[in-house]
Formats: structure tokens, C-alpha cells, sequence
């Protein structure tokens, strides 16, 4: 159970102006290549993101998905970037849409590309170093109607237990913007990873947060945790810097 809530979609978390009251937001497609092309699809991704998404509020990292039903789609994220910022989009710039027309959307299925917009909560994260992103663990959940203050007010109780017994492991939070009953995908949780024996360790979270919150407080946290949750699903993601935009670095200073 170690991993079962804090082991999403990170892209580089840019600082906002101070002068802005406005969150930051992600935009993210799943991409799913139509099996016979995925080379042209590569070449045109890796082309598009290189000209229209190298900086900025629209820059954009690309991952592939190693498992679950999206398993072979290729995760396209851009941000963060506020809302008033989507005015000015690369889509409104001469040749944006028409590149992506001509040289992606052609190569994809008929079932890609659907969108998702995610705000990225800061307080309930934690990216305490320095870091490059190899790969990922994208854990989504599906909060019950009415009860997502509920799930960020026990988030904050583990978000004390890394501060407090893990301080060096890097999470992030994020909740959807437009939430779909159907979908089930409210709030999600990335960790990050450079080698796959990183999933078969045991590092005593649970014993950790019985030091934490007391005896037995475990016990009540699932039991707490399923009262909000109608279950969950998670993704491995592996960042793919040839078709990405940006390169995997990331500054801590920029997500605190």
C-alpha cells in the first residue's frame, strides 16, 4: 500500500507573475498513432513541438504510455500557463493548425486526442530538489461528488508524513479543471523515477505514518480514503525528449 495514494501529468511548473491572482493550468491529449505510421506520427510530433512549443507558457513534454488500456499512446502536456494566456496560443499563429493538420492529426486514430485541463496545487505537492524526469507513475483518481475538499484535507496528512520521514521524495498533485463522472479522472498524483526497481521498494510508508499521526491511523485513512473515492487507475509514463519541446529539467524553485 505504500504507493497506493502518492506514488500525474508533470510538466515544468513556470512561476506566475507575483501580480497575478491566476493558478496555473496544464492542457494535456492522449495521442494515439495509428499503428502502421507511427514513424511519419513521430517525425511530425517531434517537428510541430521543436517550431511551436519550445518555451514559455506553451511548452510542451511528450510520454509514452507503458501500460493500462491507453497503453502505446503518446501523453501530450503543455504548461502551465494561466487561462488568459490561452488567447494567445500558437493556435492563432500562421501556420500552427495548419502544421498540425498536415503532419500529426492525419497519423493518429480516430479515438486520439481527447483534452483535459488540470490545475496544479502547490501547497498539497512537493518538490523539495532538483531533478530530471525519466519516468513516472500517474496515479488518477475518482473522487465522490461533494467530497473533494474532503480528499485534499486527507492529501495534506500524507503531504506531512513526506515532509516530516521523506523529505528528498518529489509528488505533485493536480485536479481536473473539468471533471467528467464518466471519466473518473478528478485528481491525480505523479512520483517520478529513473530505474523500475524504484516500484518494487518497500520504504515503510505505512509505519511512517503511524509515527506520524499515531497508532492505527493508517487503517483510519484508507477507511477515510475510500469513503471519497470511488476507485482509481495508474499509469506508467516514460518522457520522451526526442518528441518533446522542452527537455526533462526541472527547478524546484519553480514549483514552490
Amino acid at each position: 500500500m505504500r504507493k497506493l495514494i502518492f506514488t500525474m501529468l508533470l510538466v515544468p511548473f513556470l512561476a506566475l507573475s507575483q501580480n497575478s491572482t491566476e493558478y496555473a493550468v496544464f492542457e494535456t491529449a492522449n495521442l494515439t498513432p495509428n499503428p502502421a505510421q507511427i514513424s511519419q506520427f513521430e517525425k511530425g510530433l517531434a517537428a510541430h513541438n521543436k517550431k511551436y512549443h519550445g518555451e514559455g507558457p506553451y511548452g510542451v513534454r511528450v510520454y509514452w504510455i507503458m501500460n493500462g488500456p491507453n497503453t502505446g499512446s503518446y501523453h501530450w502536456s503543455m504548461g502551465p500557463f494561466p487561462w488568459s494566456s490561452l488567447d494567445n496560443r500558437p493556435a492563432q499563429k500562421e501556420g500552427h493548425d495548419a502544421d498540425w493538420n498536415t503532419n500529426v492529426a492525419p497519423y493518429t486514430t480516430a479515438e486520439s486526442g481527447a483534452q483535459s485541463y488540470w490545475r496544479f496545487e502547490a501547497e498539497l505537492s512537493r518538490f523539495p530538489k532538483d531533478f530530471t524526469i525519466k519516468n513516472m507513475e500517474v496515479d488518477y483518481w475518482n473522487i465522490k461528488r461533494g467530497k473533494m475538499e474532503d480528499a485534499k484535507k486527507l492529501v495534506e496528512k500524507v503531504h506531512k508524513v513526506y515532509a516530516e520521514k521523506s523529505p528528498d521524495d518529489t509528488f505533485g498533485i493536480y485536479i481536473n479543471e473539468f471533471p467528467s463522472t464518466k471519466e473518473g479522472r478528478d485528481l491525480a498524483v505523479i512520483s517520478f523515477f529513473d530505474k523500475s526497481a524504484w516500484l518494487g521498494q518497500d520504504r515503510g510508508f505505512v509505519q511512517k505514518y503511524e509515527t506520524v499521526h499515531g497508532k492505527g491511523s493508517w487503517a483510519t485513512f484508507l477507511n477515510d480514503w475510500m469513503n471519497v473515492t470511488d476507485g482509481g487507475e495508474t499509469e506508467i509514463w516514460m518522457y520522451v525528449p526526442e518528441l518533446s519541446g522542452i527537455s526533462g529539467d526541472v527547478k524546484a524553485a519553480d514549483r514552490n
